[in-house]
């Protein structure tokens, strides 16, 4: 015959066990990012939205996107400041500056990619398909490996670069994303 528990300690654990499955849900909360066309107005037409989630093999980046993006590779990574906002450099206006430059925490100063020893915001470079009518809507998951906790992120911006990213600093910097095209804030 199974030994009972007197009634205070199985509500206890009972009590103990929805606490535990709680924390592992607060720990895989999903965190929607709203992705917009930077423009030297602010941020402009949304495309889509970027979900944050933990998991075991790093940040996944469930990307639902529309087809407002133009085809082809775009450097993609996590900037320093939570703004989508203009600024002024060298006397023009640039879309999403205030975003300020790749969230670099450790402060090693090298662009070196998702799995380098970089920037930690340097992520995967996003894909846009194209087919008889032009761009495709973008609906896939990337991975960021070194980040393990998606929380740390909010505040920040999410940036969808004009160009492709070769994680060097050469030919040119950053990886040569250029433009930034579209931007969201992390909440």
């Amino acid at each position: 015959m199974p030994a009972r528990l007197p009634l205070r300690a199985a509500a206890c654990a009972l009590a103990s066990a929805v606490a535990l499955t709680a924390g592992s849900a607060l720990a895989q909360q999903e965190i929607r990012v709203p992705m917009a066309l930077a423009t030297k107005d602010g941020p402009g037409k949304e495309v889509g939205h970027v979900t944050l989630t933990d998991s075991g093999n790093g940040l996944l980046l469930h990307l639902d996107l529309t087809n407002d993006l133009p085809p082809g590779a775009h450097g993609f990574h996590v900037h320093a400041n939570g703004s989508c906002q203009p600024a002024e450099k060298d006397g023009e206006t640039v879309p999403a500056l205030a975003a300020g430059g790749h969230w670099d925490p450790e402060e090693t100063g090298k662009h070196r990619g998702p799995s380098g020893d970089g920037h930690l915001g340097d992520l995967p470079v996003l894909y846009v398909g194209v087919d008889e009518d032009g761009a495709t809507a973008t609906t896939h998951t990337l991975v960021a490996p070194r980040i393990k906790d998606a929380t740390r992120l909010r505040g920040l911006a999410l940036m969808i670069h004009a160009d492709g990213d070769n994680f060097r600093d050469e030919p040119k910097p950053l990886g040569g994303g250029g433009a930034r095209l579209a931007c969201g804030v992390i909440p």
